[in-house]
């Protein structure tokens, strides 16, 4: 699964917002994600007051600025509709408990559970226990606490998935970590695992596709020159494009993990595969030893290379011209396995 982290790059304008989603879907990605606070539960008094002087700042305090940028329940029931009116999956990440409610009330397919929450556990097992699918950021944590987070959510939620994550914005290739994927499919083996990223560009989310992740997370922006932490880090419509039929092509090239010979290999295997061939002439009966055999391009197609240990000590049929191909039925008890 796809799904584009709008966040609140939408700068509060719920026309942006529904100009992201539409974008969202028109790139290809499955889901349009945004962030839903409660502020008043998600941050202390003196949190939202203290003064927030960022060229990035909506207003004078932090609290001023994080309610400029937070929807209504009625406009998120807006965007919801609007979402399902352009046909792409609508979701939250919920920031405290009370979004929780909020986001389970409004029915959405999954619940995200942003880094900042990953070792929250009561809200974890707040969360768990609605019996929605959960997707876990693990930005800021540790093995040992991503353990825990495992084991909380497994005991009352079966469905969910856990994220590699750097909480960088933006993030640097050195940071990002990739190889903790691997860790988490060897730690997590029965759930899948999937990658957020932060950084520039799409190369190195294509590369956490190509090594298994099975949910990823981008932001998306329109306009990475706005104001707001999140946009340096976002892609913009033609960068989420490319990195949706990127993922897509991954997806396809990822096969099935059985390496056998493919039907589209056989005009190759027949051009160019090689066969047992005599390296003199054989007369009919003689018994065959490896000092007789070699290997070449043969018409028609003998004996396969890798069987011609099963050759020796076995007669041949009839008699073999020299640099002529060795096929299964001039060999007495040969074994062909096709």
């Amino acid at each position: 699964m796809l799904y584009k982290e709008i966040g609140q790059n939408h700068q509060g304008d719920i026309e942006i917002a529904k100009k992201m989603i539409k974008m969202a879907k028109e790139c290809g990605a499955d889901c349009a994600k945004f962030q839903k606070s409660e502020l008043e539960f998600k941050f202390n008094k003196r949190a939202l007051e203290r003064p927030y002087n960022s060229k990035h700042s909506w207003g004078k305090t932090y609290g001023d600025h994080k309610r400029h940028l937070e929807f209504s329940h009625e406009q998120y029931r807006q965007l919801q509709k609007y979402a399902k009116e352009v046909g792409i999956f609508f979701t939250a990440s919920g920031m405290d408990e009370m979004a929780v409610e909020f986001l389970d009330e409004l029915d959405v397919p999954f619940f995200k559970v942003a880094s900042c929450d990953a070792n929250n556990f009561p809200y974890l097992e707040l969360t768990a226990k609605k019996g929605r699918p959960m997707v876990i950021s693990s930005g800021m944590q540790s093995m040992a606490t991503m353990r825990r987070v495992y084991q909380t959510v497994k005991e009352h939620n079966q469905n969910f998935t856990i994220l590699q994550c750097t909480s960088a914005y933006p993030l640097d290739p050195e940071d990002v970590n990739l190889r903790v994927i691997a860790e988490y499919q060897k730690e997590f083996p029965d759930i899948p695992i999937g990658y957020s990223g932060h950084e520039r560009g799409i190369s190195i989310t294509v590369a956490a596709v190509a090594m298994g992740a099975k949910v990823v997370e981008r932001h998306v922006t329109l306009d990475k020159s706005w104001k707001g932490n999140d946009h340096e880090a976002s892609l913009e419509p033609s960068e989420l494009t490319e990195l949706v039929r990127a993922i897509r092509l991954v997806e396809r090239a990822q096969g099935t993990g059985i390496k056998q010979m493919l039907p589209c290999e056989k005009a190759c295997h027949d051009k160019l595969g090689k066969s047992v061939v005599a390296k003199v002439v054989i007369p009919k009966g003689t018994v065959l030893s490896m000092d007789m055999l070699g290997v070449k391009v043969g018409e028609p197609k003998g004996v396969s290379p890798e069987d011609m240990g099963q050759l020796v000590g076995k007669a041949v049929t009839e008699d073999v011209e020299e640099d002529g191909s060795i096929t299964p039925r001039m060999v007495d008890g040969y074994n062909n396995k096709g």
